[in-house]
């Protein structure tokens, strides 16, 4: 398997510089940096790369602006020091794939969460997850789709009881390969669970799906 191919975006020179070092110790290809959201949309466009690691607060466009551009070039993981849940959620619903707060992962973390978002996958830093459930519970019910009403989250999406066991191990940040090895489950029997999961949620990424589930959870409380 060939190295993931990284852009990395933070208009914090000493940060960027860390990370890219970092990143190529652990294997990965750093093919671009940028200190502005504008500038990494054109060096994007130009490089192809594989994964823009994206901090939020940048000048001339910010990160939450920018990931927008760039998740119709690359998939996007933002990483940054910002765990606000307005921000959280508006970065995910401009295209991130994923969103990392810094202090909360190894760099071993950090690197399976780059080749896992390259690979398909939405890593979520715990902090992340915690602060897109207040989000969620926030929003207005024009922000989530329309639930059925009465029961637990899975019934009220018509989730079966083996697709809201696997949903609950999602929100606990489990990738597909550990779900099968937690439910003795072939991984392709898990991501057909995931891919119904995703249709009665109305939803069509992890991260999305987590926000969707947690909300509903925390209006039955």
């Amino acid at each position: 398997m060939n190295a993931p191919r990284v852009m990395v975006v933070d208009d914090n020179p000493v940060v960027r510089q860390g990370l890219v070092s970092l990143l190529e110790a652990s294997g990965i290809e750093v093919v671009g940096e940028a200190g502005d959201g504008r500038l990494a949309v054109e060096m994007a466009e130009r490089l192809r790369p594989d994964l823009v690691l994206l901090d939020v607060r940048m000048p001339l466009l910010d990160g939450v602006a920018a990931a927008q551009a760039l998740s119709s070039i690359s998939r996007v993981v933002m990483l940054t020091y910002t765990d606000d849940p307005d921000t959280i959620r508006a970065a995910i619903g401009n295209g991130a794939v994923g969103y990392l707060v810094h202090g909360t992962f190894t760099v071993e973390e950090l690197t399976r969460a780059i080749n896992d978002a390259v690979g398909g996958a939405h890593p979520l830093s715990r902090a992340a997850v915690s602060a897109l459930v207040g989000a969620v519970r926030q929003g207005t019910e024009q922000d989530r789709p329309q639930a059925r009403s009465g029961g637990r989250p899975g019934e009220r999406y018509g989730l079966s009881a083996r697709e809201a066991e696997v949903m609950g191990l999602i929100v606990r940040g489990r990738s597909n390969g550990e779900i099968a090895r937690g439910l003795f489950l072939a991984e392709k029997t898990v991501k057909n669970h995931v891919n119904r999961i995703y249709a009665k949620l109305g939803v069509t990424s992890r991260a999305a799906a987590i926000a969707c589930w947690i909300g509903t959870a925390g209006e039955s409380e």
